[in-house]
């Protein structure tokens, strides 16, 4: 199992940095012990001009049998079929995967102690490898390798046989990669993808494989086309590992459009606790009025957008009227919660065709959210930047455009009645703003006026009659749909400059 990196070089930079960069001395011959054989690195060229470094793999196949048996233990199926003659010794795997990450780990991770300027630094390489497994052709592996910035991708099938070329060409493919890139970059590819192609690890895949493949896909992954199929390589097709790995996926590719860091998307919920508003009489108040007003529309297919910890999902999935909801958010933490509250995993048939939860932001048009009876917007646009409003706006009312819109969110003038919360403070560290009753009727009515809808106010829990309401919500119906009477305030009047609300 051999692999081969070169790069070249001049005066001012010349390619011997390669040595520095592998924490190997271009002048000696290395050996490490692996769990599977041993490993050599050695230099079979090193000038200023031009390096390069091999790494051959001496895999030692009694040692892989008796590490265990079958697949996902001792080796691939190859290995438990064949025992001692298969391909392992030969061609490139998760083992050769593995002995990167032992006898390269500094470089993977970008350290350079010596010269710490140089792994940040693109340089031209060339990364070759004699023997690749490539279980779905010489199609899949350019799939993989030419999105990640490599110039040439140079892919040669293995004949079956050379003796007999009516045979045609073997599951082997020849790999040359050439391009200029940080060497810890191509490392991390080849840590990911070798595996992948093979198809085959050779040991189990606990949960933690998760974050292994999140680190090593830092900065590629989340963009790559194939993703969804590199995950569920890497994690030997265990379906929740790779389900789990493309929502953190998701949620680093929409930070990375967001300009914001993966934190500060995903943390609405704390996990040490409840995040239902106190006291918990005005969180059911508002769930009820929130029922309530589903049931006056006719809703029967619903979406609770930014759904948290899955409060509401819960409560519509105790009336059968509603048969199809869809809980989205944008915290992976928080779906998890939701989860494990509707208790997924054991859910009957019955109910769990009529339950969906998605993980999407709001800043975005998403065709999954179009076609909806009704769409829920519960204590989630305080969460939004001012600025940011706009584009939920237009995915929510514009795009997906559901026959009814609820939008709950804080009244700010009802602030002063809670005891416990100092004067200018928001109700919650997360709240961008919270608006007067006024504030919230100018968004409203603009919203309404702009996409054709007509929207009604209605007063969440004690009506205090100096300061209104503690929540307020907003109901919105599109145009077409306006014929019922439910007995609330239809206009999109916005009070004016002194005027109660």
């Amino acid at each position: 199992m051999f692999l081969t990196i070169s790069t070249t070089g001049i005066p001012e930079r010349p390619a011997t940095d390669l040595g520095f960069l592998l924490h190997k001395h271009p002048g000696k011959a290395q050996e490490f012990t692996t769990s599977h054989g041993t490993a050599h690195v050695f230099y079979p060229e090193a000038t200023a001009e031009r390096c390069t470094a091999a790494l051959l793999l001496e895999v030692d196949p009694v040692a892989l049998v008796r590490r265990g048996q079958g697949k996902g233990r001792g080796g691939a199926p190859d290995s438990a079929l064949a025992q001692y003659v298969n391909d392992r010794p030969y061609a490139a795997s998760s083992l050769l995967a593995v002995a990167l990450s032992a006898v390269f780990g500094s470089a993977l991770k970008g350290r350079c102690t010596a010269r710490p300027e140089l792994p940040g630094q693109e340089r031209p390489l060339r990364i070759e490898i004699p023997v690749l497994p490539a279980r779905g052709g010489a199609d899949l592996v350019r799939r993989l390798f030419e999105p990640l910035g490599w110039d040439s991708v140079d892919i040669s099938p293995l004949a079956l046989d050379e003796s007999f070329p009516e045979w045609g060409d073997s599951r082997y493919v020849r790999l040359a990669l050439e391009g200029e890139l940080k060497l810890d970059d191509a490392l991390r590819q080849l840590y990911v993808l070798l595996p992948v192609l093979d198809d085959a690890k050779h040991y189990w895949i606990a949960p933690d494989e998760v974050d292994k493949l999140l680190r090593a896909g830092d900065g590629w992954l989340a963009a790559h086309p194939e993703n969804a199929l590199i995950s569920s390589r890497y994690l030997a097709r265990h379906k929740r590992l790779t389900q789990t790995a493309l929502e953190r996926l998701e949620l680093v590719r929409l930070a990375e459009a967001d300009g914001s860091e993966v934190e500060e998307l995903d943390n609405a919920v704390d996990e040490n606790r409840d995040t239902e508003e106190r006291p918990v009489p005005l969180a059911v108040r508002r769930r009820d009025a929130i029922l309530a007003a589903l049931r006056t529309a006719g809703a029967a297919r619903v979406l609770d957008l930014g759904c948290g910890q899955g409060q509401l999902v819960q409560a519509l999935l105790k009336d059968p009227a509603y048969t199809e909801i869809v809980g989205m958010d944008v915290s992976v933490r928080a779906l998890n919660l939701a989860a494990k509250r509707l208790r997924l995993e054991r859910m009957g048939e019955r109910q769990s065709v009529r339950v969906q939860l998605l993980q999407g932001s709001l800043a975005y048009t998403d065709k999954r959210l179009a076609g909806y009876d009704a769409a829920v917007l519960s204590e989630v646009v305080e969460h939004l930047d001012p600025e940011r409003l706009p584009a939920l706006e237009y995915a929510v009312f514009g795009a997906a455009r559901p026959r009814t819109v609820l939008v709950t969110t804080p009244n700010v003038e009802y602030n002063v009645r809670w005891e416990s919360l100092p004067a200018g403070h928001v109700r919650h560290g997360d709240h961008r703003f919270e608006w007067t009753r006024a504030e919230f009727r100018t968004w409203a009515g603009e919203v309404a006026r702009r996409h054709g809808y007509q929207v009604a106010y209605v007063p969440v829990g004690d009506d205090d009659p100096e300061v209104g309401p503690p929540t307020q919500m907003a109901v919105f119906t599109a145009a077409d749909r306006t014929d019922r009477t439910d007995g609330t305030d239809h206009t999109d009047h916005t009070p004016k400059e002194g005027e109660a609300a």
